[in-house]
Formats: structure tokens, C-alpha cells, sequence
């Protein structure tokens, strides 16, 4: 994990000019890891949606027992 960002964010991204850059790229990795990166293993869909759907059904067995 620590590898993929190191790869994608800070050797593709830099020279960086301030730690407050550093952070903010960081967060925004983050975020898109998260939220919007598609995972194959779940069909495809982001982990947010992913998660989304499942509490959806938990929720639609709960109203139906």
C-alpha cells in the first residue's frame, strides 16, 4: 500500500514545494482510494458504493423479517 502511493503520488507528483502539499495530495489520494478507485473483486464498483449497496440490503432484510 505504502508502495502504490509512494509510486503514484509522490515520485510522479513532486518536486514538492511545502509539506502542506504533500498533505493535500495525500488526502486526495486518500479520498480516491476510497471512494472512487474501481475494485475488481467487488464487480467493479468503488469501495463507497460497494458499501452502500450492502448496509441498502441489510436494512431491506431487516424491514422484510
Amino acid at each position: 500500500m505504502i508502495g502504490l502511493f509512494k509510486t503514484k503520488v509522490i515520485h510522479w507528483r513532486g518536486p514538492w514545494r511545502s509539506f502542506e502539499a504533500v498533505e493535500l495530495a495525500t488526502l486526495e489520494w486518500v479520498d480516491w482510494f476510497n471512494t472512487r478507485r474501481l475494485l475488481e473483486p467487488i464487480g467493479n464498483v468503488p469501495p463507497a458504493e460497494a458499501e452502500a449497496h450492502y448496509y441498502a440490503q441489510i436494512e431491506a432484510q431487516a424491514w422484510a423479517a
